[in-house]
């Protein structure tokens, strides 16, 4: 889907927001005021496997206030039962600034992402939901995903120092059929 045609909110001040694909220059906005500094080497990398069309990185723009949501989808990753770069996509890293919480940003994003996912050929959207997250779930719910397992989430990564981090975040596993192509 062209940047230029994704639609924009109707509601309040959702008419404000636009829902695009990140930009480079949008990199330093994902940190939230320092909030997500530490993952600015995550989404060093993250962008860098959109510009190879591993991955679709989307940021709700909001005129006045910036950058208030994000959200990362994997479409291609050495997990093929998450990402395999034809028929599976993996959702991650979505996330609303708590202030624009509960007002339809989340299902609008949701919407438009499984939307372009299907448009692309895409059958399948996985996605983890940390397990104390049962508002992400309803929504996830919602939207037709299912649980389909228990994810212990451990992880690590390199953060912005160069300092190895290691998370663990148990989470549910949960897939959503798209469809057929």
């Amino acid at each position: 889907m062209d940047t230029t045609t994704v639609p924009t909110l109707t509601r309040n001040w959702l008419t404000h927001v636009r829902l695009r694909f990140l930009q480079e220059e949008d990199l330093p906005a994902l940190e939230w005021d320092g909030v997500y500094t530490h993952f600015r080497r995550v989404y060093r990398e993250a962008y860098q496997a959109s510009l190879k069309g591993q991955a679709l990185l989307w940021v709700a723009d909001h005129e006045t206030a910036g950058i208030i949501g994000q959200a990362f989808v994997q479409l291609a990753s050495s997990h093929p039962e998450l990402a395999d770069g034809e028929t599976r996509a993996y959702l991650y890293g979505f996330r609303i600034k708590p202030a624009y919480r509960n007002a339809g940003l989340g299902s609008f994003m949701l919407t438009t992402i499984v939307n372009d996912l299907k448009q692309r050929g895409y059958t399948w959207l996985t996605l983890n939901v940390a397990i104390e997250n049962t508002a992400a779930r309803r929504l996830y719910e919602r939207f037709g995903f299912v649980v389909v397992g228990y994810d212990p989430g451990c992880w690590s990564y390199l953060d912005h120092e160069g300092q190895r981090r290691f998370v663990e975040e148990p989470a549910w596993r949960m897939q959503k059929w798209l469809g057929d192509p």
